[in-house]
């Protein structure tokens, strides 16, 4: 977990976090991180031995606050499991609609990381994008499909590739053609109930609250 009880890390994390997001993690320097937080660079350095470390933290802080709210989005849904997969790429684009809305913070650092697969960021963003994988696989099994891990590869796919569509033409209604996208093949491979549905955000809520999203 994310060590975020002592305040001077966490202004220095808030700190990294609005600007790694609004500005990408190359074209921020930890000076301006420091000036940010309102810091000294030494302090920074006394929390996070370096930019890589302060990299990593960044992605880890954002891993169960961003799957609290898909577990959200997806709870506050009304009806069968295929509407409330469809409403997590509504409520994203919503999102994306806004005017600081910059994208995925987990496939931006990846893209700006490509040539290094072993920082520890890359393993951080991959085992979030694992996490919600499982997640959505253990909801799809609840509702009747014979192929809950495929299924659910294929839904996160349509996901990140309108991520990534998103950042290219700036225009929302790309993940809402995915979403409709999932929606139809949850529908065409499973036998979802609103019982089933009910059932599903039970087991949503425990595997966000064991950090297993």
């Amino acid at each position: 977990m994310p060590k975020t009880s002592d305040p001077t890390r966490e202004r220095i994390l808030d700190a990294a976090n609005r600007l790694f997001y609004a500005e990408g993690i190359r074209a921020v320097s930890v000076d301006a991180i420091a000036e940010t937080a309102q810091l000294t660079k030494r302090t920074l350095y006394y929390h996070f031995k370096s930019k890589d470390d302060l990299i990593a933290a960044y992605l880890e802080a954002r891993d169960q606050p961003n799957l609290v709210l898909f577990a959200k989005w997806f709870n506050e849904a009304n009806g069968t499991i295929a509407d409330r997969v469809e409403a997590i790429f509504i409520q994203l684009a919503k999102a994306a609609r806004h005017r600081k809305w910059k994208g995925c913070g987990f496939l931006r650092t990846a893209a700006e990381l490509a040539n290094m697969p072993g920082h520890p960021a890359i393993k951080i963003g991959s085992a979030h994008k694992k996490k919600f994988e499982a997640w959505l696989a253990g909801i799809l099994d609840i509702a009747g499909s014979n192929e809950p891990s495929l299924l659910a590869r294929q839904i996160v796919l349509l996901m990140d590739g309108a991520f990534s569509v998103m950042l290219v033409h700036r225009d929302a209604s790309y993940v809402e053609a995915a979403g409709a996208a999932a929606k139809a093949l949850v529908n065409a491979r499973c036998t979802s109930t609103n019982n089933d549905s009910a059932q599903a955000s039970g087991s949503m809520a425990r595997s966000i609250s064991s950090g297993s999203r």
